[in-house]
């Protein structure tokens, strides 16, 4: 199966602080959308799983192109992934993004244990997502509990999605609420 890629876009914040004192280091925080023609739009479809394999290589490259416009993968801490489905389709095809995006950000991170968070959702033109965003190594990072909210003006159409992936090079700037911290991370096993 041959991917219709229509477009590629990049959104970036820095935070520089959320009401409290400046930050020494700005946080920043970035999402990159694809938007594919869906080829099961307007038509049921029993296996839709072909379409994973080709998402593959593109999920690799959209990860590499945010992690260096965030400033390399030593500098992410926080990753997160989502889907709008335009109305021709249905949310089941948004999980063809679960491998294909979640792995691809792993891999380009190099060690990132933790399970990646997901939002996903039907929608048409101007359609905001706000992708869940949590620490790549440790999901229980409480401090890194965020958001970072996507959309495209013109995607999806109906016979589109819309895939998106999310990171951050920290989490929330004055986080003070407690619970497990980063450099008390020590199970390694994406959770603790």
């Amino acid at each position: 199966m041959k991917l219709d890629v229509r477009k590629i876009a990049t959104g970036l914040e820095e935070v520089r602080h959320d009401g409290g004192p400046p930050l020494a280091k700005p946080i920043l925080k970035g999402w990159i959308g694809v938007v594919v023609k869906n080829p099961f739009a307007g038509r049921y479809v029993e296996d839709v799983t072909p379409m994973m394999e080709p998402l593959k290589p593109l999920g690799l490259e959209i990860s590499q192109r945010l992690i260096a416009a965030l400033g390399g993968a030593d500098r992410i801490e926080t990753y997160g992934k989502g889907a709008i489905v335009g109305g021709a389709g249905e949310i089941e095809h948004s999980a063809l993004w679960h491998v294909p995006g979640g792995y691809a950000m792993r891999e380009a991170l190099g060690k990132a244990l933790a399970i990646v968070p997901s939002a996903v959702k039907m929608g048409t033109f101007g359609t905001l997502l706000d992708i869940p965003l949590h620490h790549k190594d440790a999901c229980y990072v409480r401090s890194h509990f965020d958001a970072v909210t996507a959309m495209m003006a013109d995607a999806p159409r109906a016979d589109e999605i819309a895939f998106f992936l999310a990171m951050a090079t920290g989490g929330r700037p004055h986080a003070r609420m407690g619970g497990l911290t980063v450099e008390q991370i020590s199970n390694w096993d994406g959770q603790r």
